[in-house]
């Protein structure tokens, strides 16, 4: 389940939208510090995240996902974004350095395929950062945020979907364990709540963020019926020919 990309670029321009670009652009920006000659791509409604990126990366790109809309970004400039089938994704192969996926994973019909596809055009050695609700926590199981849609995750299940798209997870974050409420007192504690959420009880976060790096060495994945498959050629290791000139016979 999509949504739509009104309702996200509403609520993101909304305070409780506000809280959340500031606390999780803060934890990005510490997991990335150094972007210089980098290609950055987000996928899915990543834009709040992407502008501490810009001016410091090689170029910073944003796409969305046709069944989501699409909205221009930056709003100072040409724009940067562009609406793309997430499972075939404009780019060629390896040309990507960094992806950040927000509001991608949870609402794609495929989380496999669309992760595939992100592989296929990161570069050797690029660094995926994913966001995405966390299954245990409450933004999860309230629909007043963009986050209470789709299909939440646990660790255990995003950690498993990633490492099936050859990715290895490197660093494993929570986010959001202020309330998801637009009332005073809520809006008043959520610094306090961030604090004291990621020292004392930080598998209930709102948020599960992970960053993994391409692998390599299990095998590149192949185009097979329009998807990315890692599926074994098999070939005969003794061919009746071969065996025919060394002076054997078949059995």
């Amino acid at each position: 389940m999509y949504v739509d990309v009104v309702d996200l670029r509403n609520f993101y321009g909304g305070p409780l939208g506000t809280l959340v670009r500031r606390h999780l652009r803060a934890k990005l920006v510490e997991m990335w510090p150094k972007v210089s000659g980098d290609r950055v791509l987000g996928l899915g409604y990543a834009t709040p995240f992407l502008r501490p990126f810009l001016g410091r990366a090689e170029r910073v790109i944003g796409f969305m996902p046709a069944r989501q809309g699409v909205v221009n970004w930056p709003s100072e400039g040409p724009s940067a974004t562009a609406l793309v089938d997430e499972c075939a994704l404009p780019l060629p192969d390896s040309s990507v350095d960094r992806m950040l996926l927000v509001h991608a994973l949870e609402t794609a019909d495929d989380p496999g395929e669309v992760l595939r596809e992100v592989w296929r055009v990161m570069a050797p050695g690029g660094r995926l950062i994913a966001v995405v609700p966390n299954r245990i926590g409450l933004w999860a199981r309230l629909e007043t945020t963009p986050f209470g849609f789709g299909r939440p995750f646990t660790q255990g299940q995003l950690d498993t979907a990633l490492k099936d798209a050859l990715f290895s997870p490197i660093d494993w974050r929570g986010a959001l364990y202020m309330l998801p409420s637009t009332g005073r007192l809520a809006m008043r504690s959520a610094a306090t709540l961030e604090r004291f959420g990621t020292r004392t009880w930080p598998g209930f976060a709102g948020l599960l963020v992970v960053e993994a790096t391409k692998q390599l060495y299990q095998g590149i994945p192949q185009r097979v019926g329009g998807r990315l498959r890692t599926a074994p050629v098999f070939r005969p290791a003794l061919a009746l020919e071969e065996a025919r000139r060394e002076g054997g016979e078949a059995v």
